[in-house]
């Protein structure tokens, strides 16, 4: 399964983003409103950080920073992995195991598109076997299947 499978599969694909010029405060108020563990940081439409609850949680309570006071820039993670839409989802488990992240952006021939988790990617995987369970007790069973 590609990366674009898993986009295709989703709900909803949008990309909710902040600016590095926003607090932390309202990053945290879209992430609710959306139910999101990460935004993108945007600037003149182009990637440059992500901004996480593992960030909020390392970056800003545990330094001891207010969320009303911290601008994005100040804590955003500015090294943003991202992944092309062609790629297997085996590749981008393998990335967020690695890297410990649970986030990654998507680009379509280098133009962002969107972002996938790791609950998408699980929810994917899910859905692929159940299909292939289904497939298989319809092939033994004597059943049409399509």
């Amino acid at each position: 399964m590609l990366v674009h499978h898993v986009m295709g599969n989703k709900p909803f694909n949008a990309i909710w983003s902040v600016t590095q010029d926003n607090t932390v405060f309202e990053a945290l108020e879209l992430m609710a409103a959306k139910n999101i563990g990460a935004v993108l940081v945007l600037e003149d439409n182009e990637l440059i950080g992500i901004f996480s609850e593992r960030d909020y949680a390392r970056k800003v309570i545990l330094q001891g920073r207010a969320s009303r006071d911290t601008l994005i820039r100040e804590v955003m993670t500015s090294k943003v992995i991202t992944v092309e839409t062609d790629q297997k989802i085996e590749d981008c488990m393998q990335i967020m195991s690695d890297k410990h992240i649970r986030h990654l952006p998507v680009n379509e021939h280098g133009r962002l598109v969107g972002i996938i988790s790791i609950n998408d990617i699980v929810s994917a995987i899910m859905y692929e076997q159940k299909e292939h369970i289904n497939t298989l007790e319809s092939y033994i069973s004597g059943s049409p299947y399509y």
